[in-house]
């Protein structure tokens, strides 16, 4: 009975001393995430162990290693470290039905476990655009359809033309046959116009299974429309017996090819003198038949446009030396103009051997030429002062003097001023002149 009886405290002291060993202990894990075909890595740690086993177990509960014992046959599985203090597993070439929540037991009194939650990334397929037909019109309404599967969780599209990124589009997600990944598509709508020929409209594909590359999809739009037409001269101010280029510059989607020049709406008049070589017309010395209204025409498939260019020919100007005008006394202006014209040498033998001063004198002023207008300006000064004194010797002044008679023989003041008051009756008239 003793015997028992301490057999049976021997027993709980051991369970006691197992308890109180096993509260320091708990299995730590954490959730990982892997893109589908990757590898994922499973670990489980103890900081305190006393040589208790640990294992992993799948969603299903089947056990995949137990300690460093491996019990589920899959080459897929393999050990990366196993301790009292660890316990690692790889899973590799995941797929999407490894996604789950996986299981680390530590075999204490009582277990102890720890979930650690797998998630499997579907990578999306390479996007794909659909409802281009080429060539398309201007003018014409387009709709694009960009369209991806496989991605989990649903990827994002985005569009983009000219590098330049499109909001206004329609988005669209719609869950796999497996339940598990989806299939994105976004339409872009938009009408053409000639600026987009050959602009790049991209569909972009993001999705954090992808790494932040983006997959891609391009198409280059073709887009046909009808010529624009612009005549260029070859100089602004053409002259007589010049010779002048109209360049016709034509844009159009297909290209037109030739065009056609006209004058006035009829055919070229002179064709020996007005040339057509490809776009260009040249026209060999210019004169005054020329003038008129020129037109170039393209055509193509799509339609036909032109343009008209005026030409005015212009005379060739005449260079003549400054005018000089003289102010004279009199109303009308005096204006004078010297015009020096130059005779070529009779040899070059005679002008190689010119004397150095005169021909250095060339360069500067022409004193015979300022003697000249001094000598003009002076004559006409003094036939000036001449006629006006000639015009001033003509007007003659005249005015008259009274004189009182016999005032000075007057007794008083009174009498004086009656004898003065007489004298102006019967006044003579006296007039004097300068001469």
């Amino acid at each position: 009975m003793i015997w028992k009886r301490s057999a049976v405290l021997r027993f709980y002291s051991v369970c006691g001393l197992l308890l109180q060993g096993s509260q320091g202990q708990f299995p730590l894990t954490q959730n990982v995430t892997v893109v589908e075909g990757g590898t994922a890595i499973l670990t489980c740690r103890v900081d305190q162990n006393d040589n208790t086993s640990l294992q992993w177990s799948n969603p299903a509960q089947q056990t995949l290693y137990f300690d460093d014992k491996k019990a589920l046959r899959d080459n897929r599985i393999e050990l990366v470290r196993a301790s009292w203090h660890e316990l690692s597993i790889s899973v590799s070439d995941v797929s999407l039905s490894d996604e789950g929540q996986y299981t680390c037991s530590l075999f204490t009194m009582p277990v102890k476990t720890s979930k650690a939650y797998l998630t499997v990334l579907g990578v999306p397929e390479k996007p794909q655009i659909s409802g281009f037909s080429s060539p398309v019109m201007e003018g014409d309404l387009m709709q694009l359809t960009c369209k991806t599967s496989g991605s989990k969780p649903a990827a994002d599209i985005r569009w983009f033309k000219n590098d330049k990124e499109i909001k206004d589009v329609k988005y669209l997600k719609e869950e796999d046959a497996n339940r598990k990944t989806f299939t994105v598509s976004s339409t872009l709508d938009f009408r053409v116009d000639r600026s987009d020929d050959g602009v790049a409209v991209i569909c972009r594909v993001d999705h954090e299974s992808l790494n932040a590359t983006p997959q891609v999809a391009m198409q280059v739009l073709e887009i046909h429309y009808t010529p624009s037409v612009k005549i260029i001269p070859s100089t602004p101010f053409p002259q007589e017996g010049q010779a002048l280029t109209l360049t016709c510059e034509s844009k159009g989607k297909p290209l037109p090819e030739p065009v056609l020049w006209t004058k006035d709406g009829a055919e070229l008049p002179d064709p020996d003198r007005m040339v057509v070589s490809g776009r260009e017309l040249n026209i060999l010395f210019l004169n005054k038949t020329d003038n008129g209204t020129y037109r170039c025409e393209a055509t193509n498939t799509i339609g036909q446009s032109s343009a008209e260019y005026v030409l005015i020919v212009h005379d060739v100007p005449t260079t003549l030396l400054p005018t000089t005008i003289i102010p004279s006394l009199t109303t009308a202006p005096v204006t004078t103009t010297v015009a020096i014209t130059t005779s070529p040498s009779t040899s070059a033998s005679s002008s190689s051997r010119r004397d150095p001063n005169s021909l250095a004198g060339q360069n500067g002023p022409d004193h015979a030429l300022i003697g000249g207008i001094v000598a003009v300006v002076v004559f006409v000064t003094l036939c000036s002062i001449f006629l006006l004194g000639r015009y001033l010797a003509r007007h003659k002044g005249t005015y008259l003097t009274n004189e009182a008679k016999g005032a000075e023989d007057a007794p008083d003041a009174d009498t004086a001023i009656i004898n003065a008051e007489g004298s102006q009756v019967n006044a003579e008239e006296k007039k004097e002149y300068f001469i």
